[in-house]
């Protein structure tokens, strides 16, 4: 089995979040835009392709925030995961023109939009991971949080 990596935005304008709006048979939920590294391809450019594809914008890559591992056989959706192991950055994105909107090309086959989501609600939504949303409240509020996040969810 290959471990794989994964880089996702956090990409922030104002008092909003920008995330990835999906559904499944629990109802929604969201999850920070990104994915998978392609062989041959660097970290950033996986993540200005993967913005393109999933929320039709283009990013520019700012800091490394987070490393988190997401090791399936761990967590709760274990029955369908187990064989998973990724190690997802998590990087703070700026959007290159906020204006310009680029049709998602290529988004997650559960994804159903895009949405803006208060950073003050955060909490009250279904985002995975979960562990992620205290760690983004800390930023904002300046207060230091680990890099290397583990296997959390």
């Amino acid at each position: 089995m290959s471990i794989r990596n994964s880089a996702k935005a956090i990409i922030i304008s104002g008092d909003k979040i920008l995330l990835t709006k999906n559904q499944d048979n629990e109802g929604y939920f969201y999850l920070f835009p990104g994915g998978g590294q392609e062989h041959g391809e660097t970290i950033h450019n996986s993540l200005v392709r993967e913005c393109i594809e999933e929320v039709g914008k283009e990013v520019e890559v700012g800091e490394l925030l987070h490393i988190r591992e997401y090791i399936g056989k761990n967590h709760e959706h274990s029955s369908f995961d187990f064989k998973v192991h990724q190690v997802e950055y998590y990087f703070v994105c700026n959007l290159v023109n906020e204006n310009n909107y680029i049709t998602p090309s290529n988004p997650d086959s559960h994804q159903v939009g895009i949405e803006w989501v208060h950073i003050n609600n955060l909490l009250q939504y279904r985002i995975y991971p979960k562990e992620l949303r205290k760690y983004i409240i800390m930023h904002l509020n300046n207060q230091k949080s680990p890099v290397y996040l583990g296997d959390i969810n």
